[in-house]
């Protein structure tokens, strides 16, 4: 399997299940579900964890109580945490209302990030690197990465030239009608030439990938009860990761990716080991 370094965030979530949908200027009634473990970076690094791979979290926590929880809850799920960083100040935490439908509000209560670009990124052993973050200018670091390693850089951001990289994923409601008039071209300018392909996720209605070639789209898997909808963008990214990591053609790749996010919305969180593991 591949060594993967993901570059993201680590949270912990405070969880409540609404008994009522989110409308302004409501009192609502809800069951506190306790707290687990969150953050883009996280919730993609689990589930290829999951799958096998070598996973190394290259992050930032605090100087909190909170810090020791989260690195090993990382640590139980078979993360490498040697590249996570410890800062001044409180590790990131989030607030996260999950109405009866499934759908989820986070709210952001603190977060903890690096005042600099993570230079040791260049110094861990990786063939993937992907990149959740829109905080740091990553170019410098994703073009010396991009020259050893294949690298698959969420977006936004869509600045010219701000993530180097071979594939870039983003959400369709995170992304401009402008970028996605056209993702192969526009995802050239913020990638540059050694772009390879260009995922939009749709939500329950899948996902397509852009190539020089053409386009592939995906339908998603119907889901007859959706429990929790967070995380579920990260863990397409991770299967689309994996796929990416075994050389699965585009549509495999593709279907291996919206499977990873439907079987997320199924559960709470991000899918445990033996959900990931039937699906590969």
């Amino acid at each position: 399997m591949a060594r993967i370094v993901v570059v993201g965030s680590v949270a912990q979530d405070d969880v409540l299940t609404l008994r009522q949908p989110l409308a302004p200027g409501r009192h609502l009634d809800a069951a506190a579900s306790g707290l687990r473990l969150g953050g883009g970076g996280a919730n993609t690094a689990i589930p290829l964890s999951h799958a096998g791979h070598r996973v190394t979290l290259l992050a930032a926590v605090g100087a909190d109580a909170v810090a020791g929880w989260l690195l090993e809850t990382l640590q139980a799920a078979g993360i490498d945490v040697s590249a996570v960083a410890r800062v001044p100040g409180g590790s990131t935490r989030s607030l996260v209302l999950v109405e009866p439908g499934g759908e989820r509000t986070i709210v952001n209560l603190h977060r903890c990030r690096e005042a600099w670009p993570p230079r040791r990124l260049a110094s861990i052993e990786k063939d993937i690197v992907y990149v959740r973050s829109r905080d740091l200018d990553l170019r410098e670091l994703l073009a010396e990465a991009a020259a050893r390693s294949l690298v698959v850089a969420h977006v936004p951001p869509l600045d010219r030239g701000s993530r180097p990289a071979h594939v870039l994923v983003g959400s369709e409601s995170d992304l401009p009608p402008a970028f996605l008039a056209d993702p192969w071209a526009n995802g050239r300018e913020v990638a540059g030439e050694m772009l390879r392909l260009v995922v939009v996720t749709r939500g329950p209605r899948g996902a397509e990938a852009f190539e020089a070639s053409g386009s592939v789209a995906v339908p998603a898997p119907a889901v007859p009860h959706v429990v929790d909808s967070t995380a579920a963008g990260d863990v397409f990214a991770a299967g689309l990761v994996h796929g990416l990591a075994l050389g699965r053609p585009t549509r495999a790749t593709l279907e291996t990716a919206v499977a990873w996010g439907a079987a997320t919305v199924a559960c709470p969180g991000v899918p445990g080991r033996e959900a990931i593991q039937a699906l590969l």
